[in-house]
């Protein structure tokens, strides 16, 4: 079946002087248009291809990747703005992600960006955005487990840290003491669901905890190392701040990570900070 906002597999019909026209399994056809096709395409092919409506109402398909798709969270700039609403740039070729007022929270204005969910109208099937997250994120049914690898969008800042979006379907929260790099509004991440208290509140950590994180740190330190000619000016008695920066880790895991590249013979310790073992 067809649906606008989702990535489908289709296959090549047939040819025409507008594009390829592709069929799913009960034979529904969508155009993809001659921008997006090579001469190397012939019928039968199976195509990758992204599905929406184009500013006629019609399904219309795109090899391009949209910023959004059906069920995801991101962090959009609006491009422009009518008294029906505002259009989000999609990342689409010609095609702006509608966002109507009745969606909006406060306003917003040309220029900025901002926090929306994408989901597919159950009246006319359209690609719509909203700002009013709630029906949508939330926290009544944890569907992620601790240690779980989720991706986050962060959404707002706090003093105690960041609030995020796991894995476009609940709340979390990224606290500042945990984080060894910055981070802004908008930013996705790679994370590690950490704690998930009685009362389904979600902590999230941007390391693993344990030997995993352990090993994990232990490879990006490395990875420094080959990157700076060798050497990193660290050792046991850098400043957590120094560590920090250098190496985005806290102390704790540094020294951790350190310790098993010693172990491992990888590294050696130098009266000047730490350096790779030759042939290594």
């Amino acid at each position: 079946m067809l649906r606008a906002g989702h990535v489908q597999q289709l296959t090549v019909s047939r040819i025409s002087e507008h594009g390829l026209f592709l069929a799913d399994e009960e034979q529904q056809e969508v155009l993809l248009p001659n921008r997006y096709v090579s001469l190397a395409d012939k019928v039968g092919d199976t195509k990758e291809v992204f599905v929406y409506h184009d500013s006629e109402d019609r399904l219309v398909a795109t090899t391009e990747t949209p910023l959004l798709k059906v069920g995801e969270a991101g962090y959009l700039k609006v491009v422009d703005k009518t008294e029906h609403g505002a259009f989000l740039d999609w990342g689409l070729y010609g095609k702006d992600l509608f966002l109507p007022n009745r969606n909006q929270q406060g306003g917003v204005l040309p220029g900025r960006s901002y926090i929306v969910y994408l989901y597919e109208d159950n009246i006319t099937g359209r690609c719509v955005a909203t700002m009013k997250l709630k029906g949508f994120i939330n926290n009544d049914i944890i569907t992620v487990a601790p240690r779980q690898a989720v991706e986050l969008l962060v959404a707002s800042e706090s003093p105690i840290g960041y609030r995020v979006i796991v894995a476009n379907r609940h709340w979390g929260m990224l606290y500042r003491n945990q984080l060894f790099r910055s981070v802004s509004i908008g930013e996705r991440l790679q994370g590690y669901v950490s704690r998930i208290t009685d009362d389904n509140r979600i902590d999230v950590s941007l390391q693993q905890t344990g030997l995993a994180q352990v090993k994990s740190s232990a490879e990006t330190l490395l990875a420094l190392l080959h990157d700076n000619g060798g050497f990193l000016p660290l050792n046991d008695a850098s400043a957590p701040e120094e560590v920090a920066a250098r190496t985005q880790m806290s102390k704790k895991v540094f020294k951790r990570s350190l310790g098993m590249l010693l172990k491992r013979g990888e590294v050696e310790m130098t009266e000047r900070g730490i350096k790779l073992r030759k042939g290594k």
